[in-house]
């Protein structure tokens, strides 16, 4: 495998890879393979409303004020109020934490529960991951004396909410459109006053408002871009491992909200998770060892993987069956036994999860109509927990939108997956009218409706869809080939131990993907226990073997060694690298992600 000039060690293949994902100097792969957190982590205080959200918990601090903070119950959220809770202690402030019940109260701020936090003697709301399109609730907090700082990912309206401070990045990007590209990083040409990055998520922002407190409380005085002010500002750190960078220490919750929430792993985010792994590595918090042991994985080997389909699905299943506040125990304790306790449950719980989820999903997919742009199911009662999940598995299974609707007597609760230029947040956004309230982002949203007006609200999102007019939106669910290769010699496990190098792999960055434009379908094998799976063996013109599997699509890959008339097949494929260890031998094998007729 040769090795590329002037760009260090790595090989061409690899450079290659870069250079088509936009990283094209020496300079900016070394950076990119070998993220610096300190290189990637940006001033805080760019973000709009940082000084006046410092300068209020200041003010908390010095008047003995109770904060407390309102987190959205899914994993960005939780992980968020963790961050906050930890760090705020650690600043010597008076925090509790609150999170709402997704099946009584909903996402995001609720006028219930802003009376119930002022009443037990909140001063000081900071929401996070949710505030953005909280109007009313953050006035009716308001008139009670409380204020509130929001601290949210979400998009926003036009108009924001009469709050203390709203750190988003969004916003930044609602008022600079032109300033950011498709992955939200600054252009170069842009204004160098505006925050570099704005793709974080909940977890994100809230550990940005932590690095701004850091700032502000270096040698306990204030900082103020390079010149530090002998004022006082009454924060002290009470335990030093939140000094001097030991903050670093957070990132093990950084990197896990960051992966399960779906944003893009570049820039500040993809260092966040990069080191954030290698602090799960050596984790202290009781909570994650202990369902890292349940779900049986080994915390030397973590990666976005583990995070995303192992300890995520766990702890959100107590958020989606019963109450998040199990999760956020799990998240917050110190105590070992309590910790293995509260994981044991769980892993029941995400077991009794899965076996509502398909039972949904079964019901769900027997609704959608091939014909519609936009792929919607309702179902009375079904479980609000999943909803999310099956719209992901329908979006998946027909290759459009999805929306899940659980109907009550009064109201239905829906959930949202896209993809493309079809924006779950916008088309919720454009039903309003219809609508009692709802939000999201573009690949995933939430409302509610009157069960009475559901049928207009679909009407109204097929038609909106086709307004849109879209083209050709399937092929946004499959990622293009970062490069051609003629023929299988290089596919070795040197060239995976340099991919490795690329992780971790998500949003933004998916695990590359190769294109093989005409090799020879030599097998074709069908595996599992109702021969859902499907394994290939291709053979390129030198006559070079390499097997691909695809898990769960035998349906969708058919094509065979021989076409009609006995004539051998000739076959197009995109495939990513994956390692097949047997009896301690590695060997390179493939995941089939698309297979086409040869040209």
């Amino acid at each position: 495998m040769k090795k590329s000039e002037g760009e260090g060690e790595i090989s061409s293949i690899v450079a290659a890879i870069l250079r088509r994902r936009g990283v094209e100097t020496a300079e900016g792969q070394r950076d990119f393979l070998e993220p610096s957190y300190d290189k990637s982590r940006h001033d805080p205080f760019l973000l709009p409303d940082m000084r006046a959200a410092v300068d209020r918990i200041i003010a908390a601090k010095k008047n003995d004020e109770k904060i407390t903070i309102y987190g959205d119950y899914d994993i960005d959220g939780m992980t968020a109020t963790v961050v906050l809770w930890e760090s705020l202690q650690k600043f010597g402030l008076d925090v509790e934490t609150y999170t709402p019940d997704r099946f009584t109260e909903g996402y995001g701020l609720n006028i219930d529960a802003v009376e119930q936090i002022a009443k037990d003697g909140t001063k000081l709301i900071i929401t996070v991951d949710n505030g953005t399109l909280s109007f009313d609730e953050i006035a009716r907090a308001k008139e009670l004396g409380v204020d509130v700082i929001v601290t949210d990912h979400h998009s926003p309206h036009e108009d924001l909410p009469d709050a203390v401070a709203i750190l988003n990045p969004k916003v930044v990007v609602a008022r600079n459109p032109d300033s950011y590209d498709e992955k939200f990083l600054l252009k170069k040409n842009a204004s160098k006053k505006l925050y570099p990055f704005c793709d974080l998520c909940g977890v994100g922002v809230a550990f940005k408002l932590v690095q701004a407190l850091q700032q502000e409380t270096v040698n306990g005085k204030r900082e103020t871009g390079n010149r530090r002010q002998e004022t006082d500002s009454g924060l002290r750190i009470a335990d030093c491992w939140l000094s001097d960078g030991q903050e670093k220490w957070l990132l093990d919750l950084v990197a896990l909200g960051t992966v399960c929430d779906v944003v893009g792993l570049v820039d500040e985010n993809r260092a966040n998770v990069k080191w954030g792994l290698e602090v799960l590595k050596k984790t202290r918090r009781p909570g994650l060892k202990a369902i890292l042991a349940t779900a049986g994985a080994d915390p030397k080997n973590v990666d976005a993987r583990t995070l995303g389909f192992v300890i995520g699905p766990r702890l959100n299943a107590a958020g989606r069956l019963e109450t998040a506040k199990i999760a956020l125990e799990l998240l917050k304790t110190d105590d070992e036994m309590r910790a293995l306790a509260l994981a044991e449950k769980l892993e029941e719980m995400n077991k009794g999860r899965r076996a509502i989820q398909d039972e949904i999903f079964g019901l769900a997919a027997a609704q959608i109509d091939e014909n519609d742009s936009v792929a919607i199911a309702a179902g009375d009662d079904w479980h609000e927990g999943v909803i999310g999940i099956v719209a992901a598995k329908i979006l998946e299974k027909f290759e459009k939108p999805a929306f899940v609707l659980s109907c009550g007597t009064e109201f239905a609760k829906g959930s949202g997956r896209s993809f493309g230029e079809f924006s779950c947040a916008a088309a919720i956004h454009h039903t309003d009218t219809i609508i009692e309230k709802g939000g999201g982002h573009l690949a995933a949203g939430g409302l509610t409706v009157r069960t009475e007006r559901v049928t207009e609200w679909k009407m109204a999102i097929q038609t909106y869809y086709k307004s849109l007019g879209l083209k050709n939106q399937r092929e946004f669910l499959y990622p293009a080939a970062d490069l051609t290769l003629m023929n299988f010699a290089d596919l070795t496990t040197e060239l995976l131990d340099e991919i490795k190098l690329l992780e971790p792999f998500g949003q933004a960055n998916p695990a590359p993907v190769f294109e093989f434009a005409n090799v020879v379908i030599l097998a074709r094998r069908t595996m599992g226990r109702n021969n859902e799976h499907v394994k290939y063996t291709f053979a390129d013109s030198d006559g070079r073997k390499f097997t691909a599997v695809a898990f769960g699509a035998a349906g969708k890959f058919i094509q065979g060694p021989f076409d009609d008339e006995g004539n051998t097949q000739h076959a197009s494929i995109l495939i990513e690298l994956t390692a097949n260890e047997w009896n301690g031998r590695v060997t390179v094998e493939g995941r089939l992600i698309r297979m086409g007729v040869a040209a």
